[in-house]
């Protein structure tokens, strides 16, 4: 809630005359950008400003979530884009709102299609919060035995360790000294560009499509973070492969907006000011995780420097030191490591698959082109 703004009870009293919006209303816009559409959330008290219009469909005859999914649906999008008015500001009117014409079937009708299609987004959702869960738990276990050495101290103490046997036993007891201070018996140090190469992207301008020749999505820092490829520019297939991007790869933005990613948007072509960074010593979760933990100091560093795109540089790659574990410590690591890192991807592409579901049904829903029982059976296919 850092971004939000916030007013007075007063201010929000005086400004809300014409009604309060409730949970589940419908919120659209009608400025830079036009048609964004999103459900009121309704867990709190919030003051909707102008340039967002807020709808609820009468009872009986429209229901709320039906409008939500009919607003989204290219048949309300299409309208809205065909009414913009304005060049510098893009903006449509109340009056383009309430003239917009729906499809509206019988009020169950309604309800059964926004069911199918929330269940869709439902699962969605259900498949980022476990996410999160997973990409919490990796964070906290790498902290353990990277940072903290927490198995080390244990064992140090003559206390159990909480892991399985055959991990616990791989761990040692004791401490030695190194360029970072203290580090467990047995352990490297290197520099992080030592473990992983990073690849710079390409100026992909040089590489313009071609008429009637296939093309490729330009991935920049904006398509890394939304995590999709949408909209993004396009240049020819003859890249570089090294320079192709694919799902599964890391993407680390050094850049502008420092950030991390492990890449679900199908294939695409490096953009400059991105690296792919790979490893043919070690697993994606070491260097993967090794990044994200550095993370917060590269950033640091960006927003130190005098100019518009904050960036780091290779030697900052090479200052930051990672700790390297004997191979067998590292093999027994790797099972543990690996499985959630495959789980939360393996939700990210299911996730994917969803949405691209949702968006094929959702017009067709709409406008009565699919019925609900072929619908359902798509979902029942799919195991949702």
């Amino acid at each position: 809630m850092s971004t939000v703004s916030y007013v007075s009870e007063k201010t929000y009293w005086e400004w809300s005359t014409r009604g309060f919006p409730e949970a589940a209303d419908v919120l659209i816009t009608t400025e830079a950008p036009v048609g964004e559409v999103a459900p009121f959330p309704g867990d709190q008290t919030y003051l909707i400003t102008r340039r967002v219009f807020a709808m609820r469909g009468k009872k009986g005859l429209l229901d709320n979530a039906y409008l939500l999914y009919t607003c989204l649906s290219s048949i309300v999008q299409d309208e809205l884009q065909s009414r913009i008015r304005g060049s510098t500001v893009p903006r449509v009117l109340k009056t383009d709102i309430l003239g917009l014409q729906i499809p509206l079937p019988s009020i169950e009708e309604q309800k059964a299609i926004a069911h199918i299609l929330g269940t869709l987004d439902d699962k969605i959702e259900l498949n980022r919060k476990t996410n999160e869960t997973l990409e919490a738990i990796a964070k906290a276990l790498f902290k353990s035995w990277f940072v903290d050495f927490d198995p080390v101290r244990a064992k140090a103490k003559g206390l159990p360790t909480g892991l399985p046997a055959e991990i616990s036993d791989l761990f040692p007891d004791s401490f030695e000294d190194s360029e970072l201070g203290e580090i467990p018996s047995g352990w490297e140090v290197k520099a992080l560009d030592e473990i992983a190469h990073f690849l710079n992207g390409l100026a992909l301008q040089k590489f313009p499509p071609e008429d009637g020749a296939a093309t490729l999505p330009v991935i920049k820092i904006a398509q890394l973070k939304k995590g999709d490829s949408t909209g993004a520019d396009r240049c020819s297939t003859a890249v570089p492969s090294d320079y192709v991007v694919r799902d599964g790869d890391m993407l680390f933005s050094w850049s502008g907006s420092l950030a991390v990613d492990i890449w679900c948007g199908g294939d695409g072509a490096l953009n400059q000011h991105l690296f792919k960074v790979t490893s043919k010593t070690y697993a994606k979760w070491f260097f993967c995780l090794w990044v994200k933990h550095h993370l917060p100091v590269f950033q640091e560093i960006a927003q130190g420097k005098a100019t518009t795109m904050g960036h780091i540089q290779r030697h900052h790659l090479s200052e930051a030191k990672v700790l390297i574990p004997p191979p067998s410590l590292l093999a027994a690591m790797d099972s543990a490591f690996t499985a959630l890192l495959d789980r939360a991807f393996g939700l990210r592409r299911q996730s994917k698959d969803l949405g691209s579901i949702r968006d094929a049904l959702l017009p067709k829903l709409i406008s009565g082109e699919i019925r609900i029982p072929d619908a359902e059976k798509m979902l029942e296919e799919v195991g949702v």
